[in-house]
C-alpha cells in the first residue's frame, strides 16, 4: 500500500485569497487552510467564506486538504465546523486539545453537521496538559487521524529556551510520537518560525525525521523544499532497502528465518522497515 505523503504540510491563512489561489501550484504534500491563529477576529467570517469557496472550486489534489477550525469554546468554532464539515476536506484540525472530552465534543459537532464518515479529525497538542494527555486524546475517537505538535505555544508554556537542538522540547515531542504510533496515527512536527534561518530549518527537519515524525508543518512556501528533502528516503537508503528485501526473499525461499545482508543480521522487522522505505519512495516517485 502506497502511504499518504505528509513530508511538508503548509499553513495557509484563510483570509488571504491570493495565497489560497497560489497554493494550487505548490510542491507541497498537504495544505492546512487556517481559520484560527493566522486570522484576526474581525476577519474570521471572511476567512471561513473564502476557504469554503476555494475548496469548492477544487484544484488542490493530490495535495491533502485540511481545515484548521477555531476551538469550540470560541465564538467561531461551532460555525466553522458547520461550514466545513461537508466541503470535501480530507481532515479538520482542532487546535489546543488537552482532553479526550474535547475530541468527543468535536466529533459530535462533525456528526451533527453531516460530516462524511471518512472525514478525519486531526488534533493539535500545544500545551503541557495536552502532552500529558496525548495517549488518551489519541484514543478518544476512530475519527482521530493525526497529531500535530504546536511547538511555539508549547515552548512558551514550558518556558524553554530556543536552542538549536530543541532540547527543552524533546520529551514532549517524543511523547507525541509515542501516542501517535501507539494508536496508528500520523504525527507532524511543529513549525520553524525563523524564515531566514535555512540551516536551522534543515536541522529541525532532520531532527524531526530522526525522532519519528512523518513530516513538518510549515509557515511559508520557501520552507517546502527542505521538508520534502529531509523526510524523503535518500538514494543510499533506497538501495539498502532493496538489498534487505532481496536478501530476505532468498532466505525465505531456502527455508531460513533470518539472513545476513552486507554483514548485518536481517529479521522480519528490518524487512518491514525496508518495505516502508520503498513504499515511501514509490509514493514520491508517483507524484505528478
Amino acid at each position: 500500500m502506497i502511504p499518504r505523503l505528509r513530508r511538508s504540510v503548509l499553513y495557509m491563512p484563510g483570509a488571504n485569497a491570493r495565497a489560497l489561489d497560489k497554493a494550487r501550484a505548490l510542491t507541497v504534500d498537504a495544505l492546512i487552510f487556517d481559520l484560527e491563529d493566522a486570522v484576526a477576529p474581525e476577519a474570521k467570517g471572511l476567512a471561513r467564506e473564502q476557504v469554503v469557496a476555494a475548496l469548492g472550486r477544487g484544484g488542490y489534489a493530490p495535495r491533502e486538504a485540511i481545515v484548521r477550525v477555531n476551538a469550540l469554546g470560541t465564538p467561531w468554532g461551532h460555525d466553522d465546523i458547520k461550514a466545513v464539515a461537508k466541503i470535501g476536506a480530507d481532515a479538520i484540525l482542532l487546535p489546543k486539545v488537552e482532553t479526550p472530552e474535547q475530541v468527543i465534543e468535536a466529533v459530535a459537532a462533525l456528526d451533527a453537521a453531516g460530516a462524511p464518515p471518512g472525514l478525519s479529525l486531526w488534533i493539535t497538542i500545544e500545551t503541557p496538559r495536552g502532552v500529558l494527555g496525548a495517549n488518551a486524546i489519541a484514543a478518544a475517537s476512530p475519527r482521530v487521524g493525526a497529531i500535530v505538535v504546536g511547538t511555539n505555544d508549547l515552548a512558551k508554556d514550558l518556558r524553554v529556551r530556543p536552542t538549536v537542538d530543541r532540547r527543552g522540547l524533546l520529551a514532549a515531542l517524543s511523547a507525541c510520537v509515542l501516542a501517535a504510533r501507539a494508536h496508528g496515527l500520523a504525527v507532524l512536527d511543529g513549525v520553524h518560525a525563523d524564515l531566514d534561518d535555512e540551516p536551522g530549518l534543515r536541522a529541525a527537519c532532520e531532527q524531526g525525521r530522526d525522532l519519528g515524525f512523518d513530516g513538518k508543518t510549515l509557515i511559508h512556501p520557501r520552507q517546502i523544499a527542505a521538508a520534502n528533502a529531509a523526510f524523503a528516503p535518500g538514494e543510499a537508503e533506497i538501495v539498502a532497502a532493496r538489498a534487505v528485501v532481496a536478501g530476505w526473499e532468498r532466505a525465505q525461499a531456502s527455508g531460513q528465518g533470518v539472513c545476513v545482508v552486507d554483514g548485518r543480521m536481517v529479521e522480519r522487522l528490518h524487512v518491514d522497515e525496508a518495505l516502508r522505505t520503498l513504499a515511501l519512495a514509490a509514493a514520491i516517485e508517483a507524484q505528478p
